[in-house]
């Protein structure tokens, strides 16, 4: 069983943004050699999210409204008397979710129509890593 794993970097110009990262992904799992297998792409910061979804600008849209609207930045926050000002990003990511797990079949990711992977900031402007671990055959 093969294993490999790598980093990928990103630094949004806003603090919330949508960044599908297919691509990249895509291009760990050529690399890796893997043929039949998995990848585990996961946000190593509790601000930010992997998630799997159809890549349609109303549908990115309709999901930064709905994410604003349950966890308004401007709320009140406990965490935010830490001396952050993040309170809400921890909640959109509890609610988008760390990490995505797709199957590689052929030396490909095995996707359904329209899936695409996704890296979601809520607090951005900074550096911020995904790790990608790919293992398989």
């Amino acid at each position: 069983m093969k294993s490999y794993r790598e980093e990928l970097w990103f630094e949004t110009k806003t603090r919330r943004a949508y960044v599908n990262i297919t691509p990249q992904v895509d291009a760990v799992v050529q690399k890796s050699g893997v043929r039949e297998g998995m990848v585990l792409v996961n946000a190593m910061h509790i601000t930010a999210s992997v998630y799997i979804n159809d890549d349609e600008a109303g549908l990115l849209r309709d999901y930064d409204d709905f994410l604003e609207r349950l966890a308004p930045h401007e709320a009140t926050y406990r965490h935010n008397d830490t001396g952050e000002d993040n309170g809400d990003a921890h909640i959109k990511r509890q609610l988008m979710g760390r990490e995505v797990v797709v199957a590689i079949t052929d030396g490909k990711l095995d996707f359904g129509p329209w899936e695409q992977i996704f890296y979601g900031e809520f607090d951005g402007r900074r550096r911020k890593r995904v790790l990608v671990k790919v293992i398989g055959e």
